[in-house]
């Protein structure tokens, strides 16, 4: 059909042409690096009426919309998509239902669809012109030939990723996720990965990634997607060569004629033509193990592409496989590990910033700078939290040097290693270098090159303190942290906008000495939770310009309460950088802190070191909860450079001074 036809069709009106994602190369390829390069010149683009008679999205026989990949090697998406036809509700939310199509007076060749991004749905809204050769679509489509919404959600992916050549080589893991919004793990079928997918740690408490048990995921083995792949030509697998995706459709034990059972995998392979010589093959000797009338019904399953194996075939023949959490009709994950819904969630983002908060693994001397979030449990039960980083996006120039379809390679070029670990703090006697020094109470394994990793552990009630992290100190990427749990909880970020620096030896410090105290009713103010903060204590002190110091002024502040160890208060403090045109005593009630020592710590004294630019500014020390009386120490270490001592030892004596008033109210 011709595009005069297809506008009669719709009463005249001209067809939508997608503006930012065109009928052109620059929507086919990227950098011209994969093997798709060789297809430019040959590619037309064409409607689904002008490709065939009758086009419809889905077909009636379901197993005929199943993903056949093309030229395009994407078979870790295609093999994603299958999840999209076990679930009505997942396929409604990528693929809203009761757009117009062909043949409809409403259509207007234009389809949206949304995927999951960094914690919310995107809309992607595309035109209907496919890649064709010969008029036959040349990538991704349905095994039957009138059914384009797999070709139509490809098309859609690309144009996420910025064109179809981004699409070359991935991850099945992120697809799932993409279109589903919740977690997919991957697990190995082998030895543990090499080196170079795993930053081994000497304090890591888990090392090596779990192999797989398919009996663990029993609970869930109809509702799970599924999937296996192979990094290299295995025994059975006669075309395949380097990584490819594969999907398991079901999985079943069957009792064997001699006594016993036997388990079976049925999978699905996006090529669309079976590659399998294995012996439960078409007429493999594997099959007169079984009753041959089951044999029968069993086989007349086997679609095309589809191919049966046993357990111990499928653990020798391939690497690793992926395992999506199933989501219920209401939304809510179920643990793979248990069966559980997990009916809470939450999610922050984050940030690694270099000089700030990009800190590296527990191998570093920084890693405590690392982002750090609260997790309160509210009773007993099953968390999973997940570590999700952002994608760095091709370096054209790079890119072309790495090997075409090498997922390991185009992990490292996306990503940075990353994990995840949590330590149970208790209430009392929390402090954090201590903290660090003990293992932790879960983690992921060994920092890999993984847009998401994942904890999961049953949990008891109380606090939880999560640190993310590179395994490279001065790694940058934004982040996501998610939480699913079967049992109340609540996430909160811990927030320390100073950038924290290891104070270094070099140049001269100047420490002064403050004297104060919190009286009930009086200056026992409580923490900024509550209205009474302000009455706190407030010491103010000023950072001098310094060009000498070309790394930033370092300062150091510590807070020591004077309390039996038996009788500690909370205790923690904020620092607050006075507004040009107000004085020293007075800061503005909304005003923001600059740097914290938070959380408040039952501990004999919290201490903070920072980097802060020159000005006036302000100490604010408290207890978490107001009318708690003590007294306290406060103490202010500055690096001081030689030509500017006489200066500090002016500004030091004026803060003497200051300390002789015990109690500044603001």
């Amino acid at each position: 059909m011709k595009d005069q036809e297809a506008r009669a069709e719709c009463g005249g009106a001209a067809l939508f042409e997608d503006p930012d994602f065109r009928a052109e190369d620059t929507s086919l390829f990227s950098d011209s690096s994969t093997p798709i390069a060789r297809l430019q010149g040959d590619i037309s683009w064409r409607r689904p009426q002008e490709i065939c008679q009758s086009p419809v999205l889905f077909p009636s026989n379901i197993n005929m919309g199943h993903a056949k990949q093309g030229l395009l090697g994407d078979c870790w998406f295609l093999c994603a998509c299958t999840v999209l036809l076990k679930n009505k509700q997942l396929l409604n939310k990528v693929f809203p239902p009761d757009q117009p199509q062909w043949g409809d007076s409403r259509y207007r060749g234009s389809f949206q669809f949304r995927f999951w991004q960094q914690g919310h749905w995107t809309d992607v809204t595309i035109d209907d012109r496919l890649p064709c050769i010969n008029s036959a679509l040349c990538f991704s489509r349905c095994h039957s030939p009138t059914a384009f919404w797999v070709a139509l959600l490809e098309k859609a992916y690309a144009k996420l990723h910025g064109s179809y050549e981004q699409l070359w080589a991935g991850q099945v893991s992120e697809a799932l996720v993409d279109l589903t919004g919740g977690l997919a793990e991957h697990w190995s079928l082998g030895e543990s990965g090499s080196e170079e997918d795993q930053q081994t740690e000497q304090d890591s408490d888990q090392v090596r990634r779990r192999r797989l048990d398919l009996n663990l995921l029993y609970a869930v083995k109809d509702d799970c997607a599924l999937s296996c792949s192979t990094h290299s030509t295995p025994g059975g697998v006669s075309e395949l060569d380097q990584y490819h995706a594969m999907t398991v459709i079901e999985w079943l034990d069957v009792k064997k004629v001699s006594g016993g059972e036997v388990r079976l995998l049925r999978i699905r392979n996006p090529w669309g033509r079976c590659c399998w010589g294995g012996a439960w093959m078409w007429s493999g000797e594997g099959w007169t193990s079984v009753d041959p009338d089951f044999a029968a019904e069993l086989q007349a399953r086997v679609a095309e592409g589809e191919f049966w194996l046993d357990e111990a075939e499928f653990m020798s023949h391939f690497d690793d496989v992926t395992v999506g959490y199933p989501i219920s009709e209401e939304g809510h994950l179920k643990s793979i590990h248990t069966g559980n819904l997990l009916t809470h969630n939450h999610q922050l983002a984050g940030r690694w910033i270099k000089g700030h908060s990009a800190g590296g693994s527990r191998n570093s001397s920084s890693y405590s700078s690392n982002p750090k979030f609260w997790l309160k449990v509210c009773e007993r039960g099953e968390v999973l939290v997940s570590l999700l980083q952002h994608r760095k996006w091709r370096n054209t120039e790079t890119y072309a040097q790495t090997p075409l379809e090498d997922s390991k390679n185009t992990k490292h070029q996306h990503y940075q290693a990353i994990a995840l670990h949590m330590w149970k703090v208790e209430k009392k006697r929390f402090n954090l270098s201590r903290m660090l020094n003990k293992p932790p109470c879960a983690s992921s394994h060994c920092h890999a090159y993984e847009r998401e990793v994942l904890l999961c552990k049953h949990l008891d009630p109380g606090y939880y303190l999560l640190i993310p992290s590179t395994y490279q100190p001065g790694a940058e990427a934004r982040f996501l942290i998610r939480v699913f749990s079967s049992s109340s909880t609540s996430l909160s970020a811990l927030k320390s906008p100073a950038p924290s620096l290891p104070l270094t030896t070099d140049g001269e410090w100047e420490t002064s000495y403050f004297q104060g105290s919190w009286v009930e009713g009086s200056t026992a103010g409580g923490s900024r939770n509550f209205l009474s903060h302000w009455q706190n204590p407030c010491f103010p002190f000023t950072v001098c310009d310094n060009p000498a110091v070309t790394s930033g002024v370092n300062v150091r502040i510590t807070l020591q309460q004077s309390r039996p160890d038996t009788d500690l208060h909370p205790i923690g403090f904020h620092i607050y950088k006075v507004p040009e045109g107000h004085p020293e005593q007075t800061i503005p009630r909304d005003e923001d802190p600059v740097a914290s020592c938070i959380p408040h710590c039952y501990t004999q004294d919290v201490s903070l070191s920072c980097s802060l630019p020159a000005g006036p500014y302000t100490i604010v020390p408290s207890t978490y909860q107001p009318d708690c009386s003590a007294n306290f120490t406060l103490s202010l270490a500055r690096r001081i450079h030689r030509k500017v001592v006489k200066s500090q030892e002016r500004l030091g004596k004026a803060i003497q001074e200051v300390s002789h008033i015990s109690v500044m109210r603001s």
